[in-house]
């Protein structure tokens, strides 16, 4: 009868090896050599992407002519920290795996250390039953001249428990194993964690000493960066800058598509879904919206081309469609900019920016984070300027907004 409740107890479920996680772990490194030559072509067109937009920016620059020792102070000071934004936003992004990972891994431990206990009692048991049983158990049942079929049944068991035992055996070294590989990959989980927070404080203290400089760019040339920026022919300048930027990123960016194999063309997918947000469109951030889209500016110059959202400095923006980043550089005028192509001619425009999260070439879908809310660029209030173009002309984001 103990042989017979044993035998019960040990082929309960709970008690059967975990293997699962093994084999999922171990199909997740499986890749196909075509998917590794598209990753392949892929980056080569980023790459060329990249260095179209790069060329572009330069020519830019250079065709300016004018040089200004405050802007370009300013210029540098809020493409740096724009720069250690980016830093530490990704290593943020970074952070939070690693803690969920080490949330993981400390469940996963904690599930593995009971199994093993509840082996080691099944064992316990086993070698209880094994005890009372006597070490010659068989022989003791083959002269014991009990009824031949009753001893038959009994010899059974014992081989029964027999097997059971080199189960258990096998089932338990295996959990240690596991155990033991996760606890390695929680002490690795916590050196990373640390080394991600050390890199983190330092990106920090190197943003703070960025900000301070800023502050005193500012503080220093506050006079004459804002009557500049005021000036109706400064406007103008601006303004027909960002007008030719948006024409050259049209036409570096307009190379026949490559098709995929089923004949689609990457992107128009995405054009359609923009052209189907007129109605539904939602703005980049929360705010208050001071200057719309058309209207005259106080001081005199051009209309407004899009609308400015006054916001608290920090405050995320977030893409207003799926697309890919086209440009993301300190731009006169508009301080930290990042413009995106969403296909089949459409374009939207986020300037001002205290940091772009984002470089060329990066895919974004709808909703993602993009760049943080600032006045760079010498602006007068913190906000965002967002414009939205279609074939280079610009149109009021207004009139496709979600108004509830």
């Amino acid at each position: 009868m103990i042989l017979r409740r044993f035998a019960a107890a040990v082929t309960a479920p709970r008690f059967l090896p975990f293997y699962a996680a093994a084999a999922i772990a171990l199909s997740l490194v499986t890749f196909s050599s075509s998917s590794a030559t598209a990753r392949g072509d892929e980056n080569a067109r980023l790459q060329a992407l990249r260095e179209r937009i790069e060329r572009l920016r330069s020519a830019l620059a250079a065709s300016e002519g004018e040089r200004d020792e405050a802007r370009e102070e300013l210029r540098s000071s809020e493409r740096a920290i724009s720069a250690s934004n980016r830093i530490l936003h990704e290593l943020g992004a970074k952070r939070r795996t690693a803690a969920a990972e080490l949330e993981d891994l400390a469940a996963r431990k904690k599930a593995l250390e009971a199994t093993v206990a509840e082996r080691e009692k099944a064992i316990g048991r086993l070698l209880t039953a094994l005890y009372v049983a006597g070490n010659n158990g068989n022989l003791k049942l083959l002269l014991s001249g009990q009824d031949p079929s009753q001893t038959a049944r009994e010899l059974q068991y014992l081989a029964y428990v027999s097997r059971a035992q080199a189960d258990l055996a096998r089932a338990l070294r295996s959990e240690l194993i596991g155990l033991r590989q996760v606890e390695e990959r929680l002490r690795e989980g916590t050196a990373r964690m640390e080394s991600i927070e050390q890199a983190q404080q330092t990106t920090r203290d190197e943003l703070l000493k960025q900000q301070a400089a800023r502050r005193k760019t500012l503080a220093r040339a506050s006079a004459k960066i804002g009557s500049q920026s005021r000036e109706v022919k400064t406007l103008e300048r601006d303004e027909a800058r960002l007008a030719r930027l948006v024409r050259e990123i049209a036409r570096v960016t307009a190379a026949p598509p490559a098709r995929e194999r089923n004949g689609r063309v990457p992107g128009m997918d995405i054009a359609s879904r923009f052209a189907e947000l007129k109605g539904h469109l939602r703005l980049p951030i929360r705010g208050v919206l001071v200057h719309a889209f058309g209207s005259v500016r106080a001081g005199g110059g051009p209309n407004w081309k899009g609308i400015f959202i006054r916001s608290l400095p920090g405050q995320e923006v977030r893409a207003v469609a799926p697309g890919r980043v086209v440009f993301a550089e300190w731009m006169r005028g508009y301080g930290n900019l990042l413009i995106l192509d969403h296909g089949g001619g459409y374009m939207t425009i986020y300037g001002n920016n205290e940091s772009l999260l984002k470089e060329v070439g990066d895919p974004v879908g709808a909703a993602d984070a993009i760049a943080l809310v600032g006045a760079s660029g010498g602006g007068q209030e913190t906000g965002l300027y967002f414009e939205s173009r279609y074939e280079g002309k610009a149109f009021d984001p207004m009139s496709w907004a979600r108004l509830h």
